[in-house]
């Protein structure tokens, strides 16, 4: 069981790592995800993980106090408002982008509900 979760954590971590590149793959959530993985699989990665001076303060940042830094909060932001432009634009069904508009506002406002660090 502990092979499962240390192949979930990595690839969750490889699509963080992705995502610091390519702004419309969220990076934080996958790391948080390689965290709770390797958590149940490696404690030394885990360790590693939340020690690692890039990617660990997201990560302890969100476990102490459900913050999210207030650049993280502009790039979603940016993100989500680049996701509904590309819908736009490629003249997506309207239903699906009232879904969709609805679905990214309640993203939106938890985001930006968080404490920021």
């Amino acid at each position: 069981m502990r092979v499962l979760w240390v192949t979930g954590g990595s690839a969750a971590l490889g699509l963080g790592v992705i995502g610091i590149v390519f702004p419309l793959l969220p990076t934080v959530p996958f790391l948080l995800l390689a965290a709770f993985c390797y958590a149940r699989g490696s404690d030394r990665l885990h360790l590693w993980l939340i020690e690692h001076p890039r990617l660990g303060q997201p990560i302890l940042d969100w476990q102490e106090r459900g913050a999210i830094s207030l650049r993280a909060k502009w790039m979603a932001s940016a993100s989500i408002l680049a996701a509904f432009s590309i819908s736009l634009i490629l003249g997506v069904a309207p239903y699906v982008l009232a879904i969709q508009a609805v679905v990214l506002s309640l993203v939106s406002i938890f985001i930006w509900s968080r404490p920021s660090d």
